[in-house]
This record gives C-alpha cells, structure tokens and sequence, in this order.
C-alpha cells in the first residue's frame, strides 16, 4: 500500500506543480496586471516566466527521461491559461483581454538540450536552463507586439476589484526600461539556472522518499 501511495504522490506532485504554475502566472503580476503594465513589468514578469517554467519542465523531463517532456509540460499550462481566459469571457471581458504568455519554444530548446546532449542532466540544466531565461523573454515580446494596445484594452475595461496602486498608468519609460528585453533575458539566463538545478534536485528527493 505505501508503495502505490509513493508512487501516486510522485505523478499527483507532477500535476500538482503544473497546476500552480499557471496559478503562479495568474499571481505573478498577475497575467492581466501584466497585459495592463506590459511595457514597465515586463522585466519582473519575464524572470517570474522563466524560472516558473523551468523549474517544473526539468522536473518532469528527468522525471521521465524522456526529451519532449517540457513541451508537454508547457502545452499543459498554455492549455490551462487558455481555460481560465473564460472565466474572464463568462465576465463580459473580451478574450483577449487576458495575453497568455509564451512558454511552448523555450520549453522545446530545454528539451532540444536534453535530447543534444544525450540525456546529460547537468548539461539541460546549465545550457537548458540558460536559453530557457534568454529566450522567454524574447517570444513574450513578439506575442505582446501581437496584441493590440494592452493599456487601451485595461481603461477601456477597468476591473473593480483592481486596488487603486494597481490603476494602470502610462508607462514611464527610463534608462532602466530601455531594453526590457535585454534586461528579462539577461536576469532570466542567470536565474534559471539555479531554479534549474531545484527543479532536477527535487526530482532526486521525490525518488528517494519513494524509495524509502
């Protein structure tokens, strides 16, 4: 019985943790704050982005051992946000009112280097993890560049419950934002790694207390 009870959790902490990063992405800003804000949160959002991603798809993929996992793993939390996009419609929001961000290529590089490099776990993590962080941030770009005006579409549907700091404003556009790109995929190279190595390391922790 604790054998299956062990191995049911391991594939329940799989789904688990699909499950809260697209609740992360709903929080991490949130993904509307982020549609409001585009051009000023950017950075922010983009670092959240990356290492949320990782950290999960390099979970699942060694997990698996199988390269296409993160992929997959991408696909689930694009298809959940997809989801919760009508629960904004239900409210009389149009359905582009919500941008869903882009993890689906960068989760195809993670898996592109596990599959290069011969399964090498060190080697996704290091070179996975890195494009992970520089690429995100590029593909969300080009997908708000798609969009039309983020903040037209949030005065032009302004949320009660939004508390008056989170109003969305013009952006100020400084030194610090003159290259949110640069700055999200330069951050978010650095930081996914580390996240990366978490990601796999629980997968050494979740097989040991399954083993146990």
């Amino acid at each position: 019985l604790m054998v299956w009870l062990r191995r049911t959790t391991h594939y329940l902490f799989i789904v688990v943790v699909a499950v809260n990063s697209t609740l992360l992405t709903i929080n991490a800003g949130d993904y509307i704050f982020y549609t409001d804000w585009a051009w000023t949160s950017f950075v922010v959002f983009s670092i959240s982005q990356s290492t949320m991603l990782v950290v999960g798809a390099i979970y699942y993929m060694l997990f698996t051992g199988v390269p296409g996992t993160a992929t997959y793993y991408a696909t689930i939390m694009t298809i959940y946000t997809w989801v919760a996009k009508g629960a904004w419609f239900a409210l009389g929001y149009p359905y582009d009112f919500v941008v869903t961000p882009v993890w689906i290529p960068s989760a195809m590089l993670l898996d592109l280097t596990y599959w290069a490099t011969r399964r090498n776990k060190h080697a996704a993590i290091i070179i996975g993890g890195t494009l992970v962080g520089l690429s995100l941030p590029i593909f969300n770009m080009i997908n708000l560049l798609l969009v039309r005006d983020p903040l037209e579409v949030a005065f032009k549907y302004p949320r009660p419950t939004l508390p008056p700091y989170m109003t969305p404003i013009e952006p100020q556009v400084g030194k610090f934002y003159n290259s949110p790109v640069a700055l999200g995929s330069g951050a978010g190279a650095v930081l996914s790694v580390p996240i990366a190595a978490l990601g796999a390391k629980l997968n050494t922790w979740t097989y040991r207390w399954m083993a146990a």
